[in-house]
């Protein structure tokens, strides 16, 4: 059973999405917040898998509420927000968040959302979280200090993080390489403890910023990708 906290400001929001998690058998609502501190106790007290975590809220903001609780490890966040390109979504984003989610998705989406996140085998809406960190690595110049940090990873683990960057699952990232997945499994994991990253939004974060993937410049294979994860 993957257990949610909904955490927003709106009553008939939170009780929306309250209603439609509830109805699905293998998640379980386990409390509401209406602000984000509200959001963090529960969270500490509760420790859901997953934070449906909105935007902008009083007392404190979902971005301070997301880096409280995901440095405290265990819970992922969801962002919810209305808009697909937001400063405070980006933030969210390096702040610990797993992905985002626009408010006005099908309730399919969300309920995949979920899963995704307690999984973490994936990232998130890759079309449109991978589309909103190319909008804010264009308005920067490479952070030479995430360029260095690259410099603990192999060749081929260099090659899978490219593709993670793309969207692409273990299992085309297996075909692109011709490798067995497990493998793939095993050179992400290495990934994520050399560089201390939490999940896949991360990684695609980092491949940006530090170079290895240059917006609007995908190798032929995270192409390929991208338009298969679309």
């Amino acid at each position: 059973m993957i257990t949610v906290l909904v955490a927003d400001d709106q009553a008939m929001i939170r009780a929306g999405f309250a209603a439609l998690i509830s109805a699905q058998p293998d998640l379980q609502v386990v409390g509401e917040a209406a602000d984000g501190l509200e959001a963090v106790t529960a969270a500490r007290d509760l420790r859901p898998d997953v934070v449906l975590m909105d935007v902008r809220m009083p007392n404190l903001d979902g971005l301070e509420a997301t880096r409280r609780i995901t440095g405290a490890g265990g819970s992922k966040v969801l962002i919810l927000t209305t808009f697909d390109i937001d400063d405070y979504v980006y933030a969210a984003l390096r702040g610990g968040a797993s992905g985002f989610l626009l408010k006005d998705a099908p309730p399919a989406d969300l309920i995949t959302a979920v899963r995704v996140i307690a999984a973490g085998e994936a990232l998130l809406a890759p079309s449109v979280t991978r589309r909103l960190i190319e909008e804010f690595a264009t308005r920067q110049p490479i952070d030479e200090r995430e360029a260095l940090r690259l410099n603990a990873l192999t060749p081929r683990e260099l090659d899978v993080l490219r593709l993670v960057a793309a969207g692409l699952a273990n299992a085309e990232i297996a075909g692109e390489l011709t490798i067995a997945e497990e493998t793939v499994k095993s050179h992400v994991g290495r990934i994520f403890t050399k560089l201390g990253l939490r999940d896949r939004a991360q990684a695609v974060m980092l491949a940006y910023e530090s170079g290895l993937v240059v917006p609007g410049n995908p190798s032929p294979a995270a192409r390929r990708g991208s338009r298969l994860r679309s």
